[in-house]
């Protein structure tokens, strides 16, 4: 049974073997000489007031290693959906498509033992695919995120390894959402048992998920840091007015490095948002006139976060609910077709 599960995977996993291959020589190529410009900026031995040299190294990178960092993350939300429909799907549907499980189950083999090998042997290769891949962008990504780290909330095209972007793209995370997307395209070959709509709905539940996920769920798998403290309107990165109502949109300025910001708001003494309206000192006077303003209204700042230090915690977290995930589904697969007449 391994050995025909073998002969009927071993192309995926050749083209498999050869891509990573492939962006393993990419990034050994690059790696070292980003390395390089991490040390010649003073990072590697920076223990104190690092910000201006991190926002320096994230300065020095040029285009080539912009596009692969955002290459990099792009992969690594990609491979996982590609594993759930190219690998997933397709694994058990074709079987009942083409007919060949009643083959499979007329001989000595079980059908337990027959699903559980195929979910087993291709499940692991779909983990350690992913898992790979993780660890060798991780390496080569390891600089930029270590200067993020060390004081940059977000430069340009880069953005700390807790941030929503680049959270998934990182550490175990990409393992788990392997494990999930394979079990999630066989179930749905199992339970819909043609290859095509089962590979569509494994992608559209697949890319639900992946926004789901950082959206609702991760940001309270841990309660967040709230802080709030008095608003200075000297120290604001974002007023805005807008008419009709001369409404204000006023965001205080919050450094927490690494951190990832859930929320930040500007509210009253009741602690209500605020909204304004705007005085003439606003919509009439002098920029400094309307600090002058903000600041005799007492206003406080709200900010909600993760901080930098809760990256793995998060991490196995949100791994351990994919990889549970998984053996729900794949629990489900092996009943179904126990079940299958």
């Amino acid at each position: 049974m391994i050995w025909l599960t073998w002969r009927q995977f071993r192309w995926q996993a050749i083209t498999a073997a050869a891509a990573l291959g492939a962006i393993a020589i990419l990034l050994a190529a690059t790696g070292p000489h980003l390395a390089t410009l991490f040390s010649t900026v003073g990072l590697n031995s920076c223990t104190t007031t690092c910000s201006n040299l991190a926002g320096n190294f994230l300065d020095s990178l040029g285009s080539l290693y912009t596009v692969v960092f955002e290459a990099a993350i792009g992969v690594m939300y990609l491979v996982p959906a590609l594993i759930g429909i190219f690998w997933g799907a397709p694994l058990i549907a074709r079987e009942f498509e083409t007919g060949t499980h009643r083959l499979a189950w007329n001989q000595s083999v079980g059908r337990t033992r027959w699903t559980a090998v195929k979910l087993g042997l291709i499940g692991a290769a779909a983990v350690a695919t992913a898992g790979l891949l993780s660890l060798m962008i991780g390496w080569w990504a390891s600089p930029i995120d270590h200067a993020m780290a060390l004081g940059q909330s977000g430069t340009g095209n880069h953005f700390p390894r807790l941030s929503p972007l680049v959270f998934a793209a990182r550490g175990v995370a990409p393992l788990g959402n392997a494990a999930f997307a394979f079990a999630l395209g066989v179930t749905a070959g199992v339970l819909i048992r043609k290859t095509l709509p089962a590979m569509a709905v494994t992608l559209a539940v697949f890319a639900a998920v992946q926004f789901l996920m950082p959206t609702f769920v991760r940001p309270h798998l841990i309660p967040p840091v709230d802080v709030t403290a008095p608003f200075n309107a000297h120290n604001n990165n974002e007023l805005m007015i807008t008419s009709p109502g001369y409404r204000m949109t006023i965001v205080g300025n919050f450094s927490r490095p690494g951190a990832w910001i859930l929320s930040n708001n500007t509210i009253t003494r009741s602690g209500k948002v605020f909204t304004g309206p705007a005085a003439a000192a606003c919509t009439g006077g002098s920029p400094q006139d309307c600090i002058n303003w903000l600041n005799t209204l007492h206003l406080r700042q709200h900010v909600s976060y993760q901080p930098a230090s809760r990256f793995w915690p998060l991490q196995g977290i949100e791994t351990g609910i994919y990889l549970v995930l998984a053996a729900g589904l794949g629990g489900l697969c092996v009943w179904r077709i126990r079940r299958r007449n």
